[in-house]
């Protein structure tokens, strides 16, 4: 906590703010982690609902899957052989939604990148505020200022809630979109064929 009473700390310029500036603040800091994460779960959407992850060979074509043999082989990577051809389709099974192989795989790392920059924003203003009241000790407050002091404080701790909501919800859809990949990619190591029973 002693950074937060360095005034020329990087961390916290938000020192000489109001706590009515810095809620405003924290209220754009949450709608721009929001628009992050709505990108985020798109951008793996698209990813996910790209066709070309998900097409199978055809009956005039035979897929074949074997380990990579050569030195640009990765741990675990499998070639899919498509009438010969070894080059045709290659399946990474440690592959991470964070490296993929997708169009959309710039637009999922710059919405990553703005979303962890609007958390750490959003926690710094979340600091700032309880430091913002003791800044000013000087001044008297009114009532009304008292009061409107204990709302936003009140707003500032659901802001909070609602922050550690969301950051759940949102790694539940990460940790479902990564089981639906390693179902695909399962899929695609077992040839493509759906196993009945």
């Amino acid at each position: 906590m002693e950074d937060n009473s360095n005034p020329m700390s990087p961390a916290t310029p938000q020192h000489s703010k109001t706590t009515q500036e810095l809620a405003i603040e924290g209220q754009k800091h949450i709608e721009e982690t929001i628009q992050a994460a709505y990108q985020i779960l798109s951008s793996m959407n698209d990813e996910l609902c790209n066709p070309t992850l998900w097409s199978t060979t055809s009956t005039a074509t035979t897929a074949v899957i074997s380990p990579i043999t050569s030195n640009s082989a990765q741990n675990g990577a499998v070639v899919i052989t498509v009438n010969g051809d070894a080059n045709a389709a290659v399946c990474d099974s440690t592959h991470e939604l964070s490296a993929g192989g997708g169009l959309g795989n710039g637009v999922l790392d710059e919405a990553r990148f703005r979303y962890k920059n609007s958390v750490a924003a959003l926690r710094d203003v979340l600091e700032a505020i309880p430091n913002s009241h003791k800044a000013k000790p000087f001044e008297t407050s009114s009532p009304a200022d008292e009061a409107e002091i204990k709302k936003l404080e009140e707003r500032a701790s659901n802001l909070r809630k609602e922050l550690a909501k969301k950051n759940t919800y949102v790694k539940l859809l990460i940790d479902q979109a990564k089981a639906l990949y390693q179902g695909k990619v399962t899929f695609l190591e077992t040839g493509g064929h759906i196993q009945r029973h």
